[in-house]
């Protein structure tokens, strides 16, 4: 089989064996010639083609230009002449150039924008045409419409002159590539195949978590007595190991998870906007962690606590797609984008729901929270035993006191009936000018209802009512003393 040494003609070798010097001349000096020579043309040739291309981008910016400015020279239906027409292009090139120009050209420099270009083309086409009017010694009454014939008949000369300019630099272009790639010089050399390693990204970690400080920093050797038994069974199962209680204990003592930068700038991502949180997420890795999911739901209720609203469910949002994408499996943060970028909509209307469900709760949580943190931030009276084995008790009036009223039973016999009339009287006017509710909770006899009333009320206006309690003789206590929750005494 014939051996094929053609590729090989590309090659241009630096070996100097077949250059043939002339005695008197340094041998090296003729090299160095010869190799500076071939650079030399091949910088020309490169030069050349670039020139080329350039004049072919600026010319097939003018030849439209050329090609509709003759047309309307050559056309009769007009109604204004052609000279006119030609003398208002030229005074708008003249007056009011743009400075769009080929690249590498001075915008500033009129002869180097396209407008400067066409202006000295419109010049040069009205000498000759005046020219050639003035050598045809044409009459005075058909100058203008021979100027106008002339002007049409040189504007359509040139475009047919760019046009073939612009074919034989496309032709010249192909010759001087051809001559250029029988070569292989050290522009066409590049990079073939390769192969690196590059190591995959570590995981990312979990996201931080503050954490209280625990009842102890390590566990202290303790003394344990072993008390033999006849049921030792009986007994390890009625009785715990500390050290077990001591573990459950700080496996309660979990940290709660912060928002990172990441984060921050995830949750902060529209509402609906899935294709952007999809590409949030593969470019940070970091947010698909443990942990991302409930540090977002903290940050929304913070945020709802503030009084941000729109931010706070946000966050939820957030949240829940995160959730959403752990629940479908390996691939779940493809499969709910897909779903939800495809619009599929019955698993976004899903999704939406559980997002408003889940807020609302959330907006529940917080108002609660509100309220419980200022009752427990409110000063409040409340009654309380000294002694914990005395039974509080309300002795309530039924209504006042009967027109005929008769003391019966031992003991009576020395009371001045009058006087215990005031003090019935006295008792009743009292309890009628409680409000509704304390009456209803004194008639109940229940101390959790009595104080539940009177935690409501503010502290001055309590006082008053355990006082008038006390002197109306509905409530009796061993010592004229009482506590608020603080458990100070209350005169």
């Amino acid at each position: 089989m014939p051996l094929n040494y053609s590729k090989w003609d590309q090659l241009e070798l630096s070996d100097d064996s077949d250059i043939e010097g002339h005695p008197n001349v340094d041998k090296k000096s003729l090299i160095r010639w010869k190799q500076r020579d071939i650079h030399e043309k091949r910088d020309e040739r490169k030069h050349k083609i670039a020139s080329l291309h350039a004049q072919i981008a600026c010319n097939k910016v003018l030849l439209p230009r050329i090609e509709e400015i003759a047309k309307q020279l050559a056309s009769t239906s007009g109604s204004t002449p052609a000279p006119v027409y030609f003398n208002s292009l030229v005074d708008k090139l003249q007056n009011n150039p743009s400075k769009d120009c080929p690249p590498g050209n001075n915008p500033d420099k009129i002869e180097q924008t396209y407008d400067g270009m066409l202006l000295s083309l419109l010049k040069m086409v009205s000498e000759k045409a005046k020219e050639r009017i003035k050598d045809a010694a044409v009459l005075e009454s058909e100058k203008e419409e021979r100027l106008a014939k002339e002007l049409g008949v040189e504007m359509a000369l040139h475009v047919k002159m760019l046009g073939e300019t612009i074919e034989k630099d496309a032709k010249q272009i192909e010759i001087e590539e051809a001559e250029q790639k029988k070569k292989i010089t050290m522009d066409d050399i590049h990079e073939g195949f390769d192969s690196k390693y590059v190591p995959p990204k570590p995981e990312p970690a979990p996201v931080p978590t503050t954490t209280g400080d625990k009842k102890g920093k390590g566990k202290e050797k303790q003394k344990v007595t072993t008390v033999e038994v006849l049921n030792p069974q009986a007994a390890g199962s009625s009785t715990g190991d500390p050290e077990d209680n001591e573990d459950e204990d700080d496996g309660d003592d979990e940290g709660i998870p912060e928002m990172t930068p990441s984060l921050t700038e995830f949750s902060k991502i529209s509402i609906g906007d899935y294709q952007k949180s999809f590409e949030f997420i593969q470019s940070h890795r970091d947010v698909y962690v443990s942990g991302a999911s409930d540090a977002l739901f903290i940050a929304a209720f913070k945020a709802e606590g503030e009084g941000k609203r729109k931010y706070a469910k946000q966050c939820i949002n957030q949240s829940l797609l995160l959730q959403y994408c752990e629940k479908l499996g390996k691939d779940g943060v493809g499969i709910f984008f897909k779903r939800m970028s495809t619009g599929n909509r019955a698993a976004m209307k899903i999704f939406e729901d559980d997002v408003e469900r889940t807020y609302k709760h959330l907006v529940e949580r917080v108002r609660l929270n509100k309220e419980e943190a200022a009752a427990e931030a409110r000063e409040q009276i409340q009654l309380v035993a000294e002694n914990p084995n005395t039974v509080i008790s309300f002795n309530v009036p039924d209504g006042p006191p009967p027109e005929n009223l008769v003391l019966e039973g031992p003991g009576t016999e020395g009371m001045d009936i009058e006087e215990v009339r005031k003090a019935l009287e006295f008792r009743w006017n009292i309890f009628s000018a409680f409000p509704e509710n304390l009456q209803t909770a004194l008639r109940g006899g229940k101390l959790e209802d009595v104080n539940e009333v009177l935690g409501s009320m503010d502290v001055p206006e309590a006082e008053a009512v355990v006082n008038s309690l006390d002197a109306a003789g509905i409530l009796s206590f061993a010592e004229n003393k009482f506590r608020d929750e603080s458990g100070q005494p209350v005169n």
